[in-house]
């Protein structure tokens, strides 16, 4: 396997005349975590939808594995493993955590949300459930409706309803924002362990969890690579500075 999971080059896109983001070169080495950092306005979440195909590029490709995957539907990405929590993961607001996690993985043997099947059918999925729930912390929240966590834990079921999908690369949007203090170490921790044999890109705005995680960080400023290095290279570049001081922090 090539060192690098995910690739793109020359990647670009336009809305009516405006170029959110403008050739852009990533290269994401396998079984690392990299950040996808910048001021406001700085393409990083468009950069995320071209990635995850909720953005069709107006120019450049997208490799996955050494596969061309530039023109495939984000459904399909998905089952390639190539999953973006926050998105893709559903959590049903009225499920239990131990049902939203036995959905994720009926969803990823193909099975059909068949909610009114009989309990023995569904019970097939309770183990492997209950192993991620507790991987992820939730154990004394099993019983508890989604829509009832507090705000981190409910963070920590959407890492779980991803994982319930087997993915090989996870992109996390954003996945401390909102958060206090004591919910970032929480979810920093676990994400150094979803890490633990599969990549991870993240665009992360708290630069203290930035510099915790990252192996390679990319700066992004008005769509393009302003720098790319580990977390002591870019925050002392003088560019990274200027982008960060002139855009206001954020």
């Amino acid at each position: 396997m090539a060192d690098n999971i995910l690739e793109t080059d020359g990647l670009t896109k336009e809305f009516r005349g405006f170029v959110a983001v403008n050739n852009v070169a990533l290269r994401v080495r396998r079984h690392s975590i990299h950040a996808l950092i910048g001021p406001n306005g700085a393409g990083k979440t468009t950069c995320f939808n071209l990635l995850t195909k909720f953005l069709i590029p107006s120019r450049g490709r997208i490799a996955y594995n050494g596969r061309d995957i530039t023109a495939t539907k984000p459904a399909d990405i998905a089952r390639l493993g190539l999953v973006r929590s926050f998105q893709i993961s559903a959590v049903f607001p009225h499920l239990s955590v131990l049902e939203n996690v036995r959905v994720a993985l009926q969803r990823k043997r193909g099975d059909s949300f068949d909610f009114w099947r009989s309990q023995s059918v569904l019970d097939v999925y309770n183990d492997r459930a209950r192993e991620l729930i507790e991987w992820v912390g939730l154990s004394e929240y099993a019983a508890t409706v989604a829509v009832e966590l507090p705000y981190g834990r409910k963070r920590a079921l959407e890492i779980a309803t991803t994982l319930a999908l087997e993915p090989e690369m996870m992109l996390l949007d954003e996945p401390t924002a909102g958060m206090g203090h004591e919910d970032v170490g929480r979810i920093s921790a676990l994400i150094k362990r979803v890490a633990q044999g599969r990549t991870v890109l993240m665009v992360e705005h708290n630069l203290s969890v930035v510099a915790d995680l990252s192996d390679t960080i990319t700066v992004l400023a008005r769509g393009e690579v302003l720098a790319e290095g580990d977390y002591a290279t870019v925050s002392k570049n003088p560019d990274v500075v200027q982008a960060y001081m002139g855009a206001g922090h954020g």
